[in-house]
């Protein structure tokens, strides 16, 4: 059993709590998540099962897109609603000033990740710290926000939100540094993840409905692992290179052909999905050298 199945993470669970129904659901150990949700998040969360594990960092490096709301006046230690209050405003904003204000984060912008996040320190998770009282410095870090477009509006307080943005992207800092520019605070009421790459919310499975169903049934909704990698362009090589591809050997191209160098792409032999390959220019020859091989 290999490939990826399309969870949708219910509230209240980890994505490790996820990762541990579905290794007793299948009775396979190698099986990973990609990309952490936060227990109070519901919403998309590939799991890569046996060898589409091998393509959890593309996902894990993938667009993200979230609903999100937004509540006005306080500000909470771990910037969403299961924190502890640390500020409080009775400052009131306008429904012009929220719209002009949120448009503004369109674009690149600068974060500071959250003290309550699993990123490190010292081999030490920064939310264990955050629990014994400790603050760490941390560096700012680029992201994007492709898009972020108001859904809702409420008493001038409450605001629901769709974002798309790059990987390392955190929707409780977007929120708290929201609140800060309309002169209040701000924290992240809600979260729902709608898409991780190229997987939807609209083709997500629940674990409730996995676990009523058979190992046939499961097999019949697991995606190929060459799904995560679909906003890679595809590339064909001819049969008779079969051999040599699989085992990473450099197959020389048709010069007269205008490839495009420096990008990643999925590769095919015998319509079999062989791995991830780039184009590189060796001499006067051009090479499609395979970077991983996936081929199950």
């Amino acid at each position: 059993m290999n490939g990826i199945i399309n969870i949708f993470k219910p509230k209240g669970m980890t994505s490790h709590d996820v990762v541990a129904i579905m290794r007793k659901i299948t009775g396979i150990k190698r099986i990973g998540h990609t990309g952490t949700l936060d227990p109070m998040a519901t919403g998309v969360l590939p799991i890569c099962i046996g060898k589409a594990t091998r393509v959890s960092e593309y996902l894990l490096n993938a667009d993200k897109e979230y609903v999100a709301d937004l509540t006005l006046g306080s500000r909470t230690d771990t910037l969403d609603v299961e924190g502890k209050v640390v500020d409080t405003s009775l400052k009131r904003v306008t429904r012009n000033k929220i719209i002009s204000t949120i448009s503004n984060y369109k674009g690149n912008i600068k974060q500071t990740p959250p003290m309550y996040s699993a990123l490190k320190h010292e081999g030490k998770k920064l939310y264990e710290l955050a629990r014994e009282g400790k603050t760490i410095e941390r560096p700012k870090r680029d992201v994007e926000i492709y898009s972020i477009d108001i859904l809702n509006i409420i008493n001038n307080n409450q605001i629901t939100f769709k974002v798309k943005c790059s990987r390392g992207t955190y929707i409780r800092t977007l929120c708290d540094d929201i609140g800060y520019d309309l002169g209040t605070f701000g924290y992240m009421s809600y979260l729902m993840r709608t898409q991780a790459g190229p997987f939807n919310i609209e083709k997500s499975y629940s674990l409730d409905y996995i676990k009523k169903i058979d190992t046939d049934e499961i097999k019949d909704i697991i995606l190929p692992m060459d799904n995560a990698l679909m906003d890679l362009e595809s590339f064909d090589i001819a049969d008779k290179h079969y051999k040599r591809l699989i085992n990473g050997v450099k197959i020389k191209l048709d010069n007269s052909i205008k490839y495009k160098l420096d990008k990643l792409y999925r590769v095919y032999c015998k319509e079999e999905f062989i791995g991830t390959g780039e184009i590189v220019k060796i001499d006067s020859d051009l090479y499609m050298k395979m970077n991983k091989v996936l081929l199950t």
